[in-house]
């Protein structure tokens, strides 16, 4: 599998659980409101992390495609 397959299911699979954990905390604990506050707020951490995670990881990229250029 390529590195940015491997990357993109990463960030999608940390997105997905956080979603499934705020679904659970709410079906198995209906009477509780705030079992769900942990998955909320990972949630929103995830999508601010995986943003500067990709952006990180595509200036990684870059910076080594030019070396590459620079190369040959």
């Amino acid at each position: 599998m390529s590195v940015a397959k491997r990357k993109a299911i990463a960030i999608e699979v940390g997105m997905q659980n956080s979603g499934m954990g705020t679904t659970l905390a709410a079906s198995c604990f209906p009477s509780l409101a705030l079992a769900t506050l942990p998955g909320a707020i990972f949630r929103a951490w995830h999508n601010i992390s995986a943003a500067i995670a990709a952006d990180l990881m595509a200036r990684a990229n870059e910076k080594e495609q030019s070396r590459e250029q620079m190369h040959k």
